[in-house]
């Protein structure tokens, strides 16, 4: 057995010798898929979700964070948690800038120094971002009649736990920590089943009824004051290859949503086309082509797109 580690009556048992060394082979050679082909520390998703809890238990105290808390302990609270939760998005954030393909060959000290000002920015945004969540959860309330209570919105509601994680994520997403980014959305995608691409662009007093389904697109951009149902998508019609056939990344190629629209249940939105502000969008339509402010538009309608 040419393995470093010594044999146990578990490997003798299965005979796992020769499985051992086929897997290393293949992981370090034939089939190696690491990063530049070499080990990296990668981040970790436990660790994201204790950074992306504390975090809302910084702007959210008595929602997220502890329902005791009084006027006299909520701020030291709210330090105590942050200290706590910056020191552990640091090192996460150094972590992911090794992914990084202009930043991968920079020495410990240099990525160590960028994941600390990266952090730093991060923190200094946070009153911002409580500012746009707020209206995300003050637009629930407006918009569904079966809200009771903003208590109910934040702890109940899908879409806003969606919101949160997306708007964290895009933060990071614009800071220079796409991969990092990445990871948060998908937590938040497997939490809620809301797919968000952190790198998509929305509007204040954004609100997603029911949510289960919806998928937004990398490139989408929405306005202010826009609604969704379950199942909608903002999708890409084509994806744009270049001379050698691979894939463009990056390319614009999903909708943008001007202030003021609502897409009902089911819609199908597909590539770099405009919804016009002020616009309906009705259940299960499927649409390709741009459609001016103020647009109605049904399922029958939207056939002949």
């Amino acid at each position: 057995m040419n393995s470093d580690f010594p044999p146990s009556s578990g490997s003798v048992q299965w005979h796992l010798g020769p499985i051992i060394d086929a897997l290393r082979t293949s992981r370090e050679s034939t089939h190696n898929i690491r990063h530049q082909g070499r080990v990296r520390e990668l981040p970790s998703r436990d660790v994201l979700t204790q950074v992306v809890n504390g975090v809302s238990a910084a702007l959210f105290p008595t929602h997220y964070g502890r329902p005791d808390l009084n006027d006299e302990s909520i701020d030291y609270f709210v330090g105590d948690t942050l200290n706590v939760t910056l020191d552990r998005l640091v090192e996460q954030v150094r972590r992911a800038l090794r992914f990084s393909p202009q930043l991968e060959e920079d020495d410990e000290a240099l990525l160590a120094n960028r994941a600390r000002a990266i952090t730093h920015e991060f923190a200094a945004s946070l009153p911002a971002l409580r500012a746009l969540l707020v209206s995300d959860v003050q637009a629930a309330l407006a918009g569904d009649p079966a809200a009771s209570s903003v208590a109910e919105i934040m702890l109940c509601y899908p879409g806003t736990i969606a919101i949160l994680y997306h708007r964290l994520a895009h933060c990071l997403h614009r800071l220079g920590v796409p991969f990092l980014a990445r990871l948060v959305a998908d937590i938040g995608h497997s939490l809620t089943g809301i797919d968000i691409h952190p790198a998509a662009t929305i509007g204040g007093s954004f609100f997603i009824d029911h949510g289960t389904g919806v998928v937004i697109g990398e490139t989408a951009i929405l306005g202010e004051r826009v609604r969704l149902y379950q199942a909608v998508t903002l999708g890409a019609k084509r994806f744009p290859v270049d001379a050698n056939g691979a894939l463009v990344k990056g390319a614009p190629r999903h909708p943008i949503v001007e202030d003021d629209v609502v897409i009902y249940a089911g819609a199908t939105i597909l590539g770099r086309i405009t919804v016009g502000a002020g616009s309906t969008i009705g259940g299960n339509v499927w649409l390709t082509q741009s459609v001016p402010p103020g647009s109605n538009v049904s399922q029958a309608q939207s056939r002949n797109t």
